[in-house]
C-alpha cells in the first residue's frame, strides 16, 4: 500500500511541478525564432499537441489512467512510447550506477578499515581528509576536472557518450562501451566513497575497541588477524547495509554524471523533459526511479533487522500494540 501511494504521489507531484514551471513546452521545443513567424493557427495545433492548454488534472487523470493499463503515454519531445525511451535507456544508466555502487562500496569499505586500523596515523588523516574534501564537492565539478585531466590532457578516455561517435551499433565492441563507461562512473564511484569509509572507519574502532578482539590479540593475533576472524563479519552487514540505503544518493549523482559526459541514461532523458516540458516521460522515469530507490531502502530496512534484532523486534511489537 505505502508503495502504491508512493509512486502516485510522485507521479502528480511531476504533474504539478510541470505546470506551474515557467516553461513554455511549445517555445522550448521549437524554438523562439520558429514561434515568432508562426501562423496562430499553428501556435494552437501545436499547443493542443502538448497539451499546453489542456487543465492539469485532465491531463493527470488521462495519463494515470492509461499508466495503471500499462501505457505510460508517449513522450513528445523523442516522438516515441515512453516506455521505449525508458527502455532504451535503462541499460545504460543501470550500468554506470551499478559499476559506481560496487566500486564506491568496495573502496569505502577497505578505506574504512584501514583508516580505523590505523587511528590517529597518517594514513587516517589522509583517509578523513580525502573523504570530508569529496563530501564537500559537487558532482558535476568533479566530473569537468576528470574530463580536463583524464580526456583533454592525458587523452585517456573519450569526452562522453556511451558508444565512439560515427560507428554502427552492430560494429560497437564490449571494450568500446566500457572504455565510454570507465571515466563517468569513475566520476560517481569517488563521490560514493565518503559515506561508507567514515562509517566503517568508526565502526572498526568500535571493534577493535571490544572485548574479543582484545582477547583475540592477547592470544597473540595481530590487528589485522583479529579483524579478519572477529570483526570482518560485524563490519561487513553495517556496511552493506549502508550502502543499499546510499542507492538514492547515487541515482541522483548519476544524473549530473550524465549530463557532464553527455551519457544517454535516465538521468540525461529527464533533463530533456523537464526543460522541454514532457511531462509523460518525467513522469514515467521519475516513478521509475522512485521503485528503484524505495527498492533499495527495503534492502537497507531488512538488514538494519539482520543486524540489529531489536529493530525486528520492535517493528513486531508495534503491530501487536496497533
Amino acid at each position: 500500500m505505502k508503495f502504491v501511494l508512493l509512486m502516485f504521489a510522485v507521479s502528480l507531484v511531476t504533474f504539478v511541478l510541470v505546470s506551474v514551471s515557467p516553461i513554455d513546452p511549445v517555445q522550448a521545443n521549437v524554438g523562439q525564432a520558429a514561434l515568432v513567424n508562426m501562423s496562430e493557427a499553428k501556435r494552437a495545433q501545436l499547443a493542443e499537441y502538448w497539451g499546453a492548454n489542456t487543465p492539469l488534472f485532465e491531463r493527470y487523470a488521462n495519463w494515470l489512467y492509461s499508466a495503471v493499463q500499462g501505457d505510460l503515454g508517449t513522450s513528445l519531445r523523442y516522438n516515441a512510447p515512453v516506455a521505449d525511451v525508458i527502455a532504451n535507456r535503462a541499460l545504460n544508466s543501470l550500468a554506470l550506477m551499478v559499476t559506481a555502487w560496487v566500486v564506491s562500496g568496495v573502496l569505502g569499505f577497505a578505506l574504512g578499515i584501514l583508516a580505523g586500523a590505523n587511528r590517529g596515523r597518517l594514513i587516517d588523516r589522509i583517509v578523513k581528509g580525502y573523504c570530508f574534501l569529496l563530501a564537500s564537492v559537487p558532482t558535476f565539478w568533479l566530473g569537468l576536472v576528470f574530463l580536463i585531466v583524464f580526456s583533454v590532457w592525458l587523452g585517456w578516455f573519450p569526452f562522453g557518450f556511451s558508444v565512439p561517435i560515427g560507428v554502427a551499433a552492430a560494429d560497437v565492441t564490449l571494450a568500446d562501451a566500457l572504455h565510454h563507461l570507465a571515466l563517468p562512473a569513475l566520476t560517481l564511484s569517488v563521490v560514493g566513497v565518503a559515506n561508507i569509509a567514515l562509517h566503517t572507519r568508526e565502526k572498526t574502532v568500535d571493534v577493535l575497541e571490544s572485548d574479543y578482539v582484545r582477547f583475540a590479540r592477547a592470544r597473540g593475533l595481530s590487528t589485522w588477524g583479529a579483524l579478519r576472524h572477529h570483526g570482518l563479519r560485524n563490519l561487513m552487514m553495517p556496511a552493506l547495509t549502508l550502502q543499499f540505503a546510499s542507492i538514492s544518493e547515487i541515482f541522483g549523482g548519476s544524473v549530473l554524471v550524465e549530463q557532464v559526459f553527455s551519457y544517454p541514461g535516465l538521468g540525461q532523458a529527464a533533463v530533456t523533459a523537464g526543460l522541454g516540458g514532457d511531462v509523460a516521460l518525467l513522469a514515467g522515469i521519475a516513478v521509475l526511479s522512485a521503485a528503484f530507490v524505495f527498492g533499495g531502502n527495503l534492502i537497507a530496512n531488512m538488514l538494519y533487522g539482520v543486524v540489529d534484532p531489536r529493530i525486528r523486534r520492535g517493528e513486531q511489537a508495534g503491530e501487536l500494540h496497533a
